[in-house]
């Protein structure tokens, strides 16, 4: 027998042995657990609502009612006193290109309206963080004790993702856009611009940036609840980098493909961050089970 496995016999058994499997097929759960996941995500149990409380329909709205109005009264003092600074808010987003173009107002009332818009926007940014705890305060009853867990770095997370965005597209994204524009009619015509259509443009893009930077959050929300793995994320890379490219062309309000370019490489980025941050939490919750 030992000759045998020297002249190149292999052993049935060992000819039989399963192939190991590659670490991204494993990392994915199987159905039943998958789906067991999304049933206790969908319907805990008592035992894990510590503060559940039955409160008929009337007064879930009269709640809901409540924390609305608390919402749009933060929203419309922030709006005021925004408009109270309009006019520096509005010299300072001029500020990416003040030294190339000049701002006309080609209209009876143009700049007042421009000045109510630039408000409203930033006023709503003020009081994002009141309408953000007021939501958190009306949903948190309902929340598991595992999905409590996760509501700090997830408001957090998602806060910090948003302004992040704004700030991208402020310094970066948008004077990238508003240069290629001057750049390509230079030598043709003169640069005066409608007051009210550049912040139409800037605005619209330091928003929808913004918005475009919670990939990473809405990814982990579905891994949390188990809908999708980070395998799966994983294994639609393709997609991403095409789908990226066309919520680029889509988000920003610009046609040219240098600033569409600028916003996708960072989509795809936050997409594949946010596919390893729910690979890093199911690795947290297996050893978690193991030691339960």
């Amino acid at each position: 027998m030992a000759s045998s496995a020297a002249d190149g016999f292999v052993p049935a058994a060992a000819a039989a042995a399963p192939r190991p499997v590659p670490a991204l097929a494993a990392a994915a759960p199987p159905p039943e657990r998958q789906a067991e996941q999304v049933r206790s995500f969908l319907y805990p149990g008592e035992d894990e609502l510590p503060d559940d409380v039955n409160m008929t329909i009337w007064e879930h709205l009269e709640e809901l009612r409540d924390r609305a109005l608390v919402s749009a009264g933060a929203c419309a003092v922030a709006i005021l006193l925004c408009f109270c600074f309009a006019k520096d808010l509005v010299i300072f987003l001029e500020q990416p290109v003040i030294d190339q173009v000049k701002f006309l107002q080609l209209g009876p009332g143009e700049y007042f309206f421009t000045t109510v818009k630039v408000a409203g926007y930033c006023g709503l940014l003020l009081g994002a963080p009141v309408v953000l705890y007021e939501a958190i305060a009306y949903v948190v009853p309902g929340l598991t004790r595992d999905e409590r867990k996760f509501l700090a770095p997830i408001v957090l997370g998602s806060s910090v993702l948003f302004y992040a965005g704004i700030g991208f597209a402020y310094a970066i994204l948008t004077p990238a856009a508003l240069k290629f524009f001057i750049g390509y009619s230079n030598e043709a015509v003169e640069s005066l611009w409608s007051i009210d259509q550049y912040f139409e443009f800037v605005l619209v893009l330091l928003f929808s940036t913004g918005l475009s930077f919670q990939v990473p959050v809405i990814q982990l929300l579905l891994g949390q609840s188990g809908l999708v793995s980070s395998a799966q994320m994983l294994s639609i890379w393709r997609y991403v980098v095409v789908g990226s490219v066309v919520a680029a062309a889509v988000l920003t309000p610009s046609t040219d493909p240098f600033t569409q370019m600028l916003l996708a490489v960072p989509l795809m980025s936050l997409y594949l961050g946010g596919a390893a941050l729910v690979g890093v939490v199911e690795k947290g919750r297996g050893v978690n089970q193991i030691e339960g």
